[in-house]
């Protein structure tokens, strides 16, 4: 028997030991929560960065998840009794396996593009329901002697928000902003030290603002870097 050394870990031979490259798949789970549809400004940006890395990115696999059209249900007391080791109620059980579903999406993904509008300063509920499945002790964090440690640091975050006033450091308005600060903190409570934002802002302060806003935003979406 021939053995070719050095080549099981990172190619498949067949019967006449022609060297056959294996495929690495990149894995990306696409988010949207605007309750806009296609008039939502975070979405049309959230399927551009899509698109770009679809086109850059060679076997990319996207799994896609809408969280107006198919919202999680908030947390509710049984939820964490559930958590703790208690019998979940039956009526309970279809929506925990749903939990799980989301979580296990997360955590096999390399890449996670999410789209996030601001609503009243801060995220949608439905996009807080997703982060309560995702943000879970022992899984995507862990407490040890120096405190809480991420364990969800190798992977590539990308969000897409839209605002629609001004809300950047230095504005009026700044105080604010518990959109873009909210989800640095989560991811980086999470381990994902380095999210990448894509805004646009303004876009309720009339059609021109609006319309460079995303513009821009657009045009942002095609200049990130390949996965």
């Amino acid at each position: 028997m021939c053995v070719l050394a050095g080549f099981a870990d990172s190619h498949s031979y067949s019967l006449s030991y022609k060297l056959i490259p294996r495929v690495t798949k990149v894995k990306l789970l696409h988010i949207d929560s605007s309750v806009l549809g296609p008039h939502s400004v975070s979405r049309q940006v959230s399927a551009a960065i899509v698109d770009h890395l679809r086109g850059a990115t060679p076997h990319l696999d996207i799994v896609y998840r809408d969280l107006s059209s198919t919202p999680l249900a908030h947390l509710s007391g049984s939820h964490l009794a559930a958590a703790q080791g208690a019998l979940p109620e039956a009526a309970l059980e279809q929506d925990l396996a749903a939990g799980q579903a989301v979580l296990d999406e997360f955590l096999a993904a390399d890449i996670v593009v999410l789209g996030a509008p601001m609503y009243n300063f801060t995220i949608p509920s439905q996009l807080k329901a997703w982060i309560d499945r995702i943000v879970v002790a022992g899984k995507t964090f862990k407490y040890g002697a120096q405190g809480a440690e991420g364990l969800a640091g190798n992977k590539r975050v990308i969000v897409a928000i839209s605002r629609g006033g001004f809300y950047g450091a230095g504005t009026p308005a700044a105080v604010g902003e518990h959109l873009e600060t909210y989800l640095r903190w989560v991811f980086g409570f999470i381990g994902i030290a380095k999210p990448e934002f894509i805004s646009a802002d303004g876009i309720q302060m009339g059609p021109e603002y609006r319309e460079k806003a995303l513009a821009a935003a657009l045009r942002a979406a095609t200049s990130l870097r390949a996965a």
